[in-house]
């Protein structure tokens, strides 16, 4: 397992040409220091793990490894299920990855694909699941599916992967909090 800056897990995964929508992903707060654990799966890509706090208000800054090669029957039932992505509970939502636009060109074509989005989602009875998946496809997300997160606390989910990853949730947390130090950060921006 190697330890990477969280920016290149995120390269690995917008690169990986795997199914957009076939991504799950879950997170939380860190058990102990600031910061947070996001665990982001794909059943033929892998598992990614990162860990991540903001130095600053423009500033977010972590590590990250691939901690599995595929999701595999012990792993599933951790991951939020792709069907229940549409019950936005206050722990259940959606999430995405943004490639930014290559140049102004792709830019203008990107936000046009988006406003004839909104419009035809405007105009005709559709779902919310439709919806967000045609967003996705206009923004062209590279990754996006189901999220299962909570804002103050930790989903036993989160709790469950990283006992499975126990080796490397360590090691990517004595990284992050070398990090923390370095920056000689006594608290995370919120």
């Amino acid at each position: 397992m190697r330890v990477r800056n969280w920016k290149d897990i995120l390269s690995d995964v917008s690169e990986s040409n795997a199914d957009a929508s076939g991504w799950r992903a879950v997170a939380g707060n860190r058990q102990s220091g600031i910061g947070e654990v996001l665990f982001l799966g794909h059943p033929n890509v892998g598992v990614y793990e990162m860990k991540t706090y903001s130095k600053n208000p423009r500033q977010l800054r972590g590590v990250g490894a691939k901690v599995a090669r595929r999701i595999d029957d012990e792993l599933d039932p951790l991951f939020p299920r792709q069907d229940h992505a549409a019950e936005d509970t206050p722990d259940q939502g959606r999430f995405a990855v943004q490639s930014p636009p290559s140049d102004e060109e792709q830019a203008k074509s990107m936000a046009k694909r988006v406003e004839e989005t909104v419009k035809v989602h405007a105009e005709a009875p559709t779902s919310r699941d439709d919806f967000f998946e045609d967003m996705m496809d206009a923004v062209e997300s590279p990754a996006f599916g189901p999220m299962q997160y909570e804002f103050d606390d930790r989903p036993d989910e989160l709790d469950q992967l990283s006992s499975t990853f126990s080796d490397a949730d360590e090691l990517l947390t004595k990284d992050l909090d070398q990090l923390v130090d370095e920056d000689e950060v006594g608290r995370g921006f919120q």
